[in-house]
């Protein structure tokens, strides 16, 4: 890197070759890209595959700094890539582990509101001395307490877990090992990028956001896809619910384009909204965030009331204009 290789120079120069191949196939310009999900969420394989997510996005991080300080840019099949594209890259992938994702679900837990509840670990699984001094078998901690289908006894904050599938699914049940088991090595690098993007890059002047490339020409000639309308639902002069919806992503899968809406739900009365239901209609894709019950929807499973000033998010998705969400009724106390 500062030329002290010596007569070690063109083995060095082998792993830089290496390096620099592997950061192309990250950022979606090399000869041969990495897999991601449809949400943009990079793919290795469907136990744990949060493990790859952060340690890639770490050396992304690295790299990115490298750049910037001994060569300026990476020369890829696809075109060069500043620095700043990779620090880009690395945030999109702490974004949607935190919750900017289809599911707009956190796969670290205790974060936001919408996080695993049913984590694959003993400690959490299993109510806490201080709550049952009561001993806890080996065997009784498994039938008792890890086949129960309520949500974890003792949050374990902080905790990053295996993560979706290569489709952005994810089922939140503490016998999916696969997906919901938490690892040391899964959060390890993650510390490392957020140290990064808070600006512990130890004197190097790379500023964010990111500068956009410039535009392909062929694309260019290309119209995008309509994106639909979008307008604040419709509420009562006299309702203290306020309902927001946006459309916050959109990609093209087999020729057809899907959009993410993001939808906030806000209690605006100095009173706790309870028993809240809503009616939504016009919806042709899958939801997340809400409970259906008969026509109608009301707070997650993990959520009986919204307190005053307070806001319920949900998402959903499918190839259509924003569907029309109204509230049916609710109860304040």
């Amino acid at each position: 890197m500062q030329g002290k290789a010596g007569h070690h120079a063109p083995v060095f120069e082998k792993y830089r070759q290496k390096a620099e191949y592997f950061m192309c196939s990250l950022i979606g310009k090399g000869s041969r890209n990495i897999q991601k999900t449809p949400g943009g969420l990079i793919y290795r394989q469907r136990w744990n595959n949060m493990q790859f997510v952060t340690s890639a996005s770490f050396l992304a991080t690295v790299y990115s700094d490298y750049l910037t300080s001994y060569r300026g840019s990476l020369k890829c099949a696809a075109g060069n890539v500043a620095p700043s594209e990779l620090l880009s890259f690395a945030k999109s992938q702490v974004d949607y582990l935190l919750g900017d994702n289809p599911r707009a679900t956190s796969y670290m837990v205790g974060y936001g509101n919408n996080y695993p509840r049913q984590v694959h670990h003993r400690g959490s699984s299993i109510v806490s001395i201080k709550v049952n001094p009561k001993f806890v078998a080996c065997r009784q901690g498994y039938a008792t307490w890890y086949t129960r289908k309520a949500s974890d006894p003792n949050v374990l904050t902080g905790a990053l877990v295996g993560g979706p599938d290569a489709y952005d699914n994810f089922a939140d049940e503490r016998d999916n090992y696969e997906q919901t088991e938490p690892a040391t090595y899964n959060n390890a690098p993650l510390l490392g990028i957020l140290a990064r993007l808070a600006g512990g890059h130890g004197g190097y002047n790379q500023l964010l956001p990111v500068v956009a490339p410039a535009p392909n020409p062929v694309i260019a000639e290309l119209k995008p896809a309509p994106k639909p309308k979008l307008t604040p639902t419709p509420a009562s002069s006299s309702s203290p619910i306020t309902i927001n919806q946006k459309m916050t992503t959109s990609w093209n899968h087999k020729g057809k384009t899907y959009y993410r809406y993001s939808t906030v739900v806000t209690n605006e009365s100095y009173k706790t909204v309870k028993a809240l239901k809503l009616s939504i209609s016009k919806l042709y894709g899958p939801i997340w965030g809400l409970t259906k019950s008969g026509n109608s929807y009301g707070f997650p499973e993990w959520l009986n009331s919204l307190p005053a000033g307070k806001s319920l998010e949900f998402v959903y998705i499918h190839a259509a204009s924003p569907a029309d969400v109204s509230v049916s009724s609710y109860n304040l106390a």
